[in-house]
């Protein structure tokens, strides 16, 4: 039984995206994520970002940071609405779901340059 449940959970894992960012609403700075959406393009090409309840707003302006400085293009948006367990109410509580798919667009590779470049920049500065 245990090989099962072990096998479950391995499969569970694996479906996880790898180039998915669950944005959260209080626990990192928006540009922490806005930094790990442009790292994760740079690998996967594209990203997901998702986000439940409060959180929604902070997906929305991480995509449009990335939109509106020319790093992504959007390719999709899906809304929903799904459960989640409430432990100190003992029932379900539905929750609102957005999930936001961007791609890169077609000078993020050199705009991701001229951001490395000015990061080192900044480095050599601060140790000089």
């Amino acid at each position: 039984m245990e090989e099962v449940t072990d096998i479950v959970n391995n499969m569970a894992v694996a479906s996880q995206k790898k180039n998915r960012i669950r944005v959260s609403n209080t626990k990192k700075p928006l540009f922490f994520f806005v930094n790990l959406a442009k790292r994760y393009m740079q690998q996967y090409n594209d990203v997901e970002l998702s986000a439940l309840g409060m959180a929604i707003a902070n997906v929305v302006t991480v995509a449009e940071i990335l939109k509106n400085n020319g790093f992504a293009v959007e390719k999709k948006i899906m809304t929903s609405t799904v459960s989640i367990k409430d432990d100190s109410r003992g029932r379900s509580v539905p929750k609102a779901k957005m999930e936001i798919t961007l791609g890169k667009s077609e000078k993020f590779d050199e705009l991701m340059v001229a951001v490395d470049e000015e990061t080192e920049a900044a480095e050599a500065q601060v140790q000089s």
